[in-house]
């Protein structure tokens, strides 16, 4: 009895797509990979992904040492930057240390010459001594209201309320005002900052022969402050002359004790750092 060979039956794979799609998948992962790696710059992931690709794709083995990111102290207190160098350990090759680069000098600049740090300091230290003269100069007006000193960081200003220094509609200063702008004067001279001299009215109006309006009237009492100033020995390059009128109140002209506290002389002493602004050309009544 012949035995009938059987037929085996070639099975088909249905799952041969499975290995090219999963190659599909590696290789759409690891796009995103380098996609993402590459949105953010940076020298030190940018090294270590390249020897990654190489060394995926050259079949040569190397060791992906830890990268040193951001700011590192050198020495005592000094300031370093360290600049980001990936650390490679090729085989046979010596590795790439951190390279320490000092920050450079952040300190403003003139004319190509490094400004000392020492010269704000400086110039704040000198208008403490000048409102600290100013005020044992005057210790009596200021007592009495009459001179008021008010120290900032860049400047020194003193303010005189021009009823102690002028009569009404007048830029003519009495001896007694003149006196009181001589120690001012003096307080001053010693000390090599400028001075601007600022005049200021209430809001009553002025029609005069001489001046024809708030505006004249406060330029020339200031002026006449300068002029003082400069005959009692004050260098004529430091000072400076304005006239605000009454458009720059310190009180509201609606009270008579308003418009008085607007009626003043203001001199601003500015520290060194500043440029004196030149002299105003405002005619002025002579002393």
């Amino acid at each position: 009895m012949s035995r009938r060979k059987k037929k085996h039956e070639d099975h088909t794979n249905h799952e041969a797509w499975a290995i090219p799609y999963g190659d599909l998948v590696t290789l759409l992962l690891a796009f995103f990979v380098v996609m993402y790696a590459m949105s953010s710059v940076n020298e030190g992931k940018y090294r270590i992904l390249s020897d990654s690709l190489v060394a995926a794709f050259r079949g040569t083995p190397r060791t992906i040492e830890p990268v040193q990111v951001g700011t590192k102290q050198v020495g005592s207190g000094a300031d370093l930057k360290v600049s980001i160098v990936a650390q490679q350990a090729l085989v046979g090759q010596p590795r790439q240390m951190l390279e320490a680069v000092p920050i450079a000098d952040e300190r403003p600049h003139f004319n190509g010459r490094r400004v000392p740090e020492t010269i704000s300091a400086q110039s704040e230290r000198l208008l403490a001594k000048v409102a600290a003269d100013v005020e044992r100069a005057m210790q009596d007006l200021v007592d009495s209201k009459q001179v008021i000193v008010r120290r900032f960081v860049d400047r020194v200003e003193v303010e005189i309320r021009t009823d102690i220094l002028f009569g009404s509609a007048s830029a003519t200063v009495s001896q007694d005002a003149r006196s009181i702008i001589e120690r001012l004067t003096d307080a001053l001279a010693r000390f090599p900052n400028p001075v601007r001299v600022e005049g200021h009215t209430d809001d009553v109006p002025i029609r005069t022969r001489a001046y024809p309006s708030n505006w004249e009237l406060s330029a020339a009492r200031a002026a006449t402050v300068v002029h003082i100033m400069s005959t009692r020995g004050m260098a004529p390059q430091r000072l400076a002359v304005l006239g605000y009128g009454e458009f720059r109140p310190v009180e509201s002209n609606s009270t008579a004790e308003g418009r008085n506290q607007n009626r003043r002389v203001l001199l601003v002493v500015t520290g060194l750092s500043g440029t004196p602004p030149a002299l105003s050309t405002v005619a002025a009544a002579p002393p």
